[in-house]
């Protein structure tokens, strides 16, 4: 064999093997994703110059990957243009044996010059291989084959080989604590991981491997339904079926495709990480790529592909610039489109799925006012308003309906709701957080023909402020806050003979009961039959402060210490107390029987108005509870 030539470098001790090693790759299995790009790659260049007339064509492009055990190599091979010795020596050797320093300088801001070339891709090699042998024939007319070898010291050889056909091999001799790259399976799972839609069959012992299309490199013309569903259910199996998606597809001012999709989202989403793939030219890179699309869309699923996104020299990591953010932009934007769209186009779908849909838009709108503006008109309520009477036809061209049922809910959206309020009340929004703790009050509001918002999900505890900071005219209200007097029954106060009325009565024996001057109590006559004997009220400020230090402090929000106990004069409960206490007769220097007995009844009534709020703590439960036994002991001995 001819020795082209051998040598040793003296410029610098220190090549850049330890430093691929050591720092550049964070993981050594993505050799094998950069040794089958650099072939994909080579293979497009061959293509590229057989059609301008200076090469060869040759069949169709093929990476071949063959396991050798005995000799513990791993052979990656390519039919593409393959390399001549002065090739070798420009792509290999030249950037191989400079200083460590500058390489890192060198490649540390020149990403663009890496990916897709036969550059640092090549040299993960030596993360797993104790010597690496490169045969390259060229398919330039009248090339001659050279092998190329190396151990990853400033050591390499240049010399004729043979080799029939033009293409590059790459021989890996294994170090004996990387022999897992010896197992079938192990480099099977690699193909499917980093190179399951390159373009080229990519194949482990003779049978192709990698399913090579990339739909989301297709047109949307030319996809259905089941063409989207089917890549979500290989992407993200046992997932069921994703509840709508968004094609991406742009080359101005950058090159990205990618298919997003909504995900039905069962448990806890993560907002930090995210599902999204990110692709290289239809190379796997990373799964975290919180850098690219904004935070609010990261439990999104799907692709994003994408060779202008600039990585590190390792594609372990992105670098933030001006055009990731860009980037991001027209992601957001893309995803606005086409939940404008599907709130145009199907009203009732749209309503069906927004409880899946709401965390995204919502924290989105909070994080994000150009997106807040595109969606200010998507985001819905339920509402305790009746549905819209007719509903349009599918396409049909007209605004959507407001309010829209679906089988567990009627949605509306703020601007609906604001449409149908009375002019005298024109900028207050009721909304109400818990149909369970605040019954009472919402069925006194619902029962005056009040329409109140259903706002009962974590986020909008959030949400609501930030809607009345963006609308300053509107005053956002929870249904237990307080009362107006279109709830109050109006009737005269009768005083008795020492010129006391009821309703101060009232107020005095519940003030003893509890003897507690955090509770503020109110006596009024509350209209319809159902209303309750007493409601706790909790002023709206005051509330939202409580929730705020209770979120700051990682709990979950209690019943402030300070509320209103607002008495229900009209309710038989609280007739039937006045009326006991006022027969009470003192004797012997103490409080009758019969005033014990009604403010134990005032303390039970107050008790039974924090329970229904979810006021009463566990530890609270048991006193409670027996306080209930040994007041119904007491009203059964009176009735005996």
């Amino acid at each position: 064999m001819t020795v082209l030539e051998q040598g040793q470098i003296q410029i610098h001790t220190e090549n850049i093997f330890p430093i691929i090693k050591k720092a550049v790759y964070s993981g050594h299995e993505v050799f094998l994703r950069e040794l089958v790009s650099n072939g994909v790659d080579a293979i497009s260049k061959r293509r590229m110059a057989a059609m301008a007339g200076d090469c060869s064509e040759g069949e169709e492009g093929t990476i071949a990957i063959r396991i050798d055990r005995e000799a513990k190599t791993l052979t990656i091979s390519d039919n593409g243009i393959g390399m001549t010795a002065d090739e070798v020596k420009r792509y290999i050797n030249q950037v191989a044996f400079s200083s460590a320093e500058d390489f890192l300088e060198k490649y540390k801001s020149e990403s663009d010059a890496i990916i897709g070339h036969f550059g640092l891709g090549f040299y993960s090699s030596f993360m797993v291989a104790s010597r690496v042998e490169l045969v390259s024939l060229s398919a330039r007319p009248g090339a001659e084959a050279v092998r190329w070898s190396c151990d990853g010291s400033p050591n390499f050889s240049l010399e004729g080989a043979e080799r029939s056909e033009p293409g590059t091999d790459v021989i890996l001799h294994l170090m004996e604590e990387e022999l897992e790259y010896i197992e079938p399976s192990r480099i099977r799972t690699l193909i499917t991981t980093y190179c399951d839609f390159l373009p080229v069959a990519v194949q482990l012992e003779g049978e192709t491997v990698n399913k090579r299309e990339a739909p989301w490199r297709k047109s949307p013309r030319e996809l259905g339904d089941d063409d989207y569903i089917a890549l979500y259910r290989y992407l993200y199996p046992f997932q069921g079926d994703p509840l709508l998606w968004v094609h991406l597809n742009t080359d101005y001012p950058y090159n990205l495709q990618g298919i997003l999709y909504f995900p039905r989202i069962t448990g806890r989403a993560d907002w930090e990480k995210g599902e999204i793939r990110l692709y290289c030219n239809q190379v796997f890179v990373s799964d975290s790529i919180k850098e690219v699309v904004p935070r609010y869309l990261l439990p999104l699923r799907g692709v994003i592909d994408s060779p202008d996104i600039p990585l590190n020299v390792s594609r372990s990591a992105l670098q933030t610039d001006r055009r990731v953010r860009s980037i991001g932009n027209f992601v957001a934007k893309k995803v606005g489109d086409r939940l404008k769209e599907l709130h145009r186009d199907e009203p009732a779908r749209y309503a069906e799925i927004w409880d899946s849909l709401a965390p995204f838009i919502k924290i989105g709108a909070m994080e994000d006012d150009k997106f807040a503006d595109q969606v200010a008109d998507l985001i819905l309520f339920g509402t305790t308003a009746a549905a819209a009477a007719e509903t349009p036809a599918e396409g049909e061209d007209t605004v959507a309906p407001d309010p829209i049922a679906t089988d567990g809910r009627t949605y509306t959206t703020l601007a609906g709701y604001r449409g149908r309020l009375p002019a005298d009340n024109a900028t207050r929004i009721l909304y109400c957080t818990d149909e369970a703790g605040q019954a009472g009050a919402l069925a006194l509001w619902k029962g005056q023909g009040a329409e109140v918002l259903l706002a009962d999900t974590l986020i909008d505890s959030q949400f609501i402020p930030w809607l009345e900071a963006r609308h300053g005219d509107l005053r956002f209200q929870r249904v237990d806050a307080e009362l107006d007097a279109s709830l109050h029954e109006p009737e005269s106060e009768l005083a008795d003979a020492d010129g006391v009325d009821s309703g101060e009565k009232l107020r005095g024996l519940f003030k003893a009961a509890l003897a507690n001057d955090k509770v503020t109590i109110q006596v009024q006559s509350l209209k319809g039959e159902g209303s309750p004997a007493a409601l706790i009220l909790l002023p709206e400020q005051m509330r939202r402060l409580n929730d705020m230090g209770a979120l700051m402090e990682q709990r979950l929000p209690g019943l402030p210490d300070h509320h209103v106990l607002l008495v229900n004069r009209r309710h038989p409960l609280v007739e039937g107390l006045l009326k006991l206490s006022s027969g009470a007769v003192i004797t012997g220097g103490g409080s009758s029987p019969s005033l014990q007995l009604a403010e134990s009844l005032s303390r039970h009534v107050y008790e039974m108005a924090r329970l229904a709020v979810g006021g009463l703590e566990p530890n609270q439960l048991a006193g409670f509870q027996q306080r209930s036994a040994d007041l119904m002991g007491q009203l059964m001995q009176r009735g005996l």
